[in-house]
């Protein structure tokens, strides 16, 4: 398992939280997904592969948040 922190500046509200969330725990691969409102990110924890986190980025995007450059 790897543990990763995305940064994704437009996390605001609990429905940020809720819609992130959502749809990221769906995925293949993630073991755990926590929205933090007050620090705008994403705490993962994910099998690790570049196909798990590009589809976890996929997921954010395609709720409406834009996630920067993670590199």
């Amino acid at each position: 398992m790897t543990s990763r922190t995305l940064s994704v500046p437009e996390i605001s509200c609990g429905h940020c939280k809720s819609a992130i969330e959502a749809a990221v725990s769906q995925i293949d691969g993630v073991e755990r997904v926590e929205v933090q409102i007050d620090e705008s990110t994403v705490q993962l924890d994910y099998d690790g592969t570049d196909d798990t986190l590009t589809t976890i980025v996929t997921a954010i995007e395609d709720v409406g948040y834009e996630v920067p450059d993670q590199a």
